[in-house]
């Protein structure tokens, strides 16, 4: 049935167990809608027939409608929405929550070219590897307008926003070729802004991404440069930490808590912050990758425009990285409070 409707609808075929709830939601609105206008179709037709003038004295009686009818005609379709919701709602919650243990592969939009890169190494344009059967989040940026990051196949579509960085994860089923496109217009060649997505057996992955990164390894010895900032084999907290103190970022940002010359990275995520224009801010991904580019744009009440842009200083993946650290320093018993410090929630024996 499932594979009917698909065809039907002209889907492709779904490659991930994602999709296929989208397809099964999907399925579900079609179906109940179109169930829902043939009834109101009927009706009217039945109504029309009914209730049709059959002479000159024929006037139109006044009705007064009884409280159930009310109930039921707004009842009846709120209950579809409702539905749908509890249905819907759940599967975007899902999408936007990697499991732990993902792969991270870093995304870059540019006009009009996508760009991919893998912690520690290596990096292409237009070709996305990944192993079939393990999740991989997807760290997704652009270099200069926005664009869309769409994989038909597997019904995924984020955004691809200058300045901050958007995620998105999904677990493609079996290896295969599927084709990235972008679904944002973003000049010229917009419609030539393709990509594509390979998914390989898990052990062929593996051994292609070592050698990638063996070959990269010599490449760099023959260069006699320094290493990348995001080192192979180290996680993105590890790498964001790294970058951190390689900048210099810890030189003003504290990680115990205690006040410096820029508000403490401890418990900062989601915590909300009044700015010296009065405004309070969500201190989210968005936000910190912001304060990373624009420093001057939102200062933190109490403290002063010192901090220097990092735009064009660090790589989107590094910027990604320092998020993710500044993420990891947010302790479970912390809820956001206002810019006077953090509100610990009160547990047993304090």
């Amino acid at each position: 049935m499932s594979d009917l409707l698909r065809r039907l609808l002209f889907l492709p075929p779904a490659a991930s167990q994602h999709a296929r709830d989208v397809d099964s939601l999907h399925f579900f609105v079609v179906i109940t809608t179109m169930l829902a206008g043939l009834a109101i179709f009927g009706t009217a037709l039945a109504f029309m027939i009914r209730y049709r003038r059959r002479g000159e004295d024929d006037r139109t009686p006044e009705i007064q409608p009884r409280h159930w009818h009310e109930a039921l005609f707004i009842g009846v379709p709120l209950a579809f929405f409702l539905v749908w919701f509890a249905i819907g709602y759940p599967q975007f919650v899902e999408s936007t929550r990697a499991p732990p243990g993902a792969m991270d592969v870093f995304v870059m939009g540019k006009q009009w070219m996508w760009k991919f890169a893998y912690p520690g190494g290596p990096s292409s344009l237009d070709e996305l590897r990944v192993p079939a059967g393990r999740p991989v989040r997807l760290l997704i940026t652009s270099r200069d307008v926005i664009h869309s990051f769409f994989v038909p196949d597997l019904r995924l579509k984020q955004d691809a926003l200058p300045g901050r960085y958007t995620e998105t994860w999904f677990q493609a089923d079996a290896p295969g070729r599927h084709q990235i496109f972008c679904a944002e217009y973003c000049g010229l060649s917009h419609s030539g802004m393709l990509a594509e997505l390979v998914v390989m057996k898990p052990e062929e992955f593996d051994a292609w991404i070592a050698l990638q990164r063996r070959g990269l390894a010599r490449a760099q010895d023959a260069a006699a440069v320094p290493g990348d900032l995001l080192a192979a084999g180290s996680s993105l907290v590890e790498q964001g930490r790294n970058v951190a103190a390689v900048q210099g970022c810890l030189k003003c940002h504290s990680i115990d808590g205690s006040r410096h010359i820029g508000p403490t990275w401890r418990d900062l995520y989601r915590r909300r912050e009044r700015l010296s224009t009065g405004a309070v801010v969500t201190a989210d991904e968005a936000y910190l990758t912001r304060s990373m580019m624009d420093p001057a744009a939102e200062i933190v009440d109490g403290y002063q425009n010192v901090m220097p842009t990092y735009q064009g200083k660090l790589t989107p993946p590094e910027v990604a990285a320092v998020v993710e650290f500044i993420k990891s320093l947010k302790t479970p018993a912390v809820r956001a409070g206002p810019s006077e410090g953090p509100v610990y929630e009160s547990t047993p024996g304090r």
